[in-house]
C-alpha cells in the first residue's frame, strides 16, 4: 500500500533529525527539504550557511542541536518585521488588495470575525463593484461575521464613492474598524492602480488609512508574488495576509516572502472556517514548521 500522506517540511525534517549524527548528507538533504517547501534559493543558502556556521562554532554532530538551531534562526528572521496590526485609529481604515482568487473575499469575512471575536464593531465597504458575485458573496460573510456592509447603489459605481461612503457612515454611527474590498483585475493594471490611488486619496481626507494588507495564497508561493508585485509597488502595502496556509508543504513561503518584500506578514489563514484567520506568531508559526 503506497503512503499517502503529503509531504511536509516537518515530515522531511524528521527523519533527518532522527539521524545519528550530522554528515555530508544531512546537509544536502536539508537543502532540498527547504527549496522543497518553497524557501527559495536565496533564503535556503543563508539559513544552511548560517547553520553550518553555527554547527562549526559549538562543534556539534547532534541532529536535535541542528534541529533547535533551525527552528531558532527562522523565529529570529521572521521576527526581525514587527507582525502586530496598527489599529488604534477611530475609525481604523483597513485596505484589502490583491490579484482575484486568492481568497480576498473569504479573508475580509474571515478578518471581521476575527475582530468582532475581540470586541470591535466592524464595517465592510464592498468597493469591487464590478463584480456583483463579489459583492454578494461579501455580504454573507459579513453577516455570518456579525459585521454591518456598505454595498455600491448600482454595480460599477465609483469604488472610491463607495470607499467614501462607508468611512462616512463608519464616522456618523461610531463604528471602530472599517475593512474595504477593492478589485484585483491584472487584465488592467495601469487602470486597477490608478483606481486604489483614488481610494486612498478619497479615504486619507476622512481619515488616516490604518492599513493596506495585501492577500497572497501560500500554495501559489513564488508566482503568486510575482503575480502582485505592481500592488506591493504601487499600493503602500503594510502587512501581508497569507491563506491557504494549511500544511507546511509551502511553509518556507512565509520567510521567502516577508525577506524578499521587507513586508511584515500580520495575519495568516489555516483552513476554510470562519474562524481559521489568525494573527501572526514567529514563535509558533516557527515551531510548528521545524518541530
Amino acid at each position: 500500500m503506497a503512503d499517502r500522506t503529503p509531504w511536509s517540511l516537518s515530515g522531511a525534517l524528521r527523519g533527518m533529525f532522527a539521524k545519528k549524527t550530522i554528515d555530508a548528507e544531512t546537509w544536502d538533504d536539508l537543502e532540498d527539504a527547504l527549496l522543497r517547501a518553497d524557501f527559495g534559493p536565496d533564503v535556503t543558502d543563508a539559513v544552511v550557511s548560517d547553520l553550518r556556521a553555527k554547527v562549526a562554532k559549538y562543534n556539534t554532530t547532534d541532529p536535535a542541536d541542528l534541529q533547535r538551531m533551525l527552528r531558532e534562526g527562522i523565529e529570529e528572521r521572521l521576527a526581525r518585521l514587527n507582525p502586530t496590526l496598527t489599529l488604534s485609529e477611530r475609525p481604523a481604515v483597513v485596505l484589502v488588495v490583491g490579484v482575484n482568487g486568492v481568497g480576498k473575499t473569504t479573508t475580509i469575512g474571515k478578518f471581521a470575525k476575527f475582530l468582532r471575536t475581540h470586541g470591535r464593531t466592524v464595517l465592510i465597504g464592498a468597493a469591487d463593484t464590478f463584480r456583483a458575485a463579489a459583492v454578494e458573496q461579501l455580504a454573507t460573510w459579513a453577516e455570518r461575521a456579525g459585521a454591518e456592509i456598505v454595498k455600491p447603489q448600482a454595480q460599477g459605481q465609483d469604488p472610491a464613492s463607495v470607499a467614501f461612503q462607508t468611512v462616512e457612515r463608519a464616522k456618523a454611527e461610531g463604528f471602530e474598524i472599517v475593512i474595504i474590498d477593492t478589485a484585483g483585475r491584472l487584465q488592467t493594471k495601469g487602470g486597477l492602480m490608478d483606481e486604489l490611488t483614488k481610494i486612498r486619496r478619497v479615504l486619507e481626507k476622512q481619515a488616516p488609512i490604518a492599513e493596506v494588507l495585501l492577500v497572497l495564497d501560500a500554495t501559489t508561493g513564488q508566482n503568486g508574488l510575482a503575480q502582485a508585485e505592481a500592488f506591493i509597488e504601487h499600493a503602500g502595502v503594510t502587512g501581508l495576509v497569507l491563506t491557504k496556509l494549511d500544511g507546511s508543504a509551502k511553509g518556507g513561503f512565509v520567510l521567502a516572502v516577508q525577506e524578499k518584500t521587507g513586508i511584515p506578514i500580520k495575519l495568516v489563514g489555516q483552513g476554510e472556517g470562519i474562524n481559521d484567520l489568525t494573527g501572526f506568531t514567529p514563535h509558533v508559526f516557527a515551531q510548528k514548521l521545524v518541530g
